[in-house]
């Protein structure tokens, strides 16, 4: 798997970029599978994705998913984080 600019949508249905995930996170992406990997610095996945080119895919499969920088938060305070 590689780096790759593009996009994936996270757990709260955000649209991030593959460039900037934020939260400390390691981001992978195999373009063949359009798949994204998210994991910890020490390897633990934890999330995946659909790796998406630009944010006008993103809409043609029907989400609607608000683009976040790097710095907004992963998960919610009500959920623990």
């Amino acid at each position: 798997m590689s780096t790759s600019a593009g996009f994936f949508v996270d757990w709260d249905g955000n649209a991030r970029s593959t460039a900037d995930i934020g939260g400390g996170y390691l981001c992978e992406v195999d373009h063949a599978a359009r798949y994204v990997a998210i994991t910890t610095k020490n390897g633990a996945l934890v999330h995946e994705g659909t790796f998406f080119k630009n944010l006008g895919d993103i809409e043609k499969a029907g989400i609607n998913a608000p683009l976040v920088p790097g710095s907004h938060p992963w998960g919610r305070p009500e959920d623990g984080f």
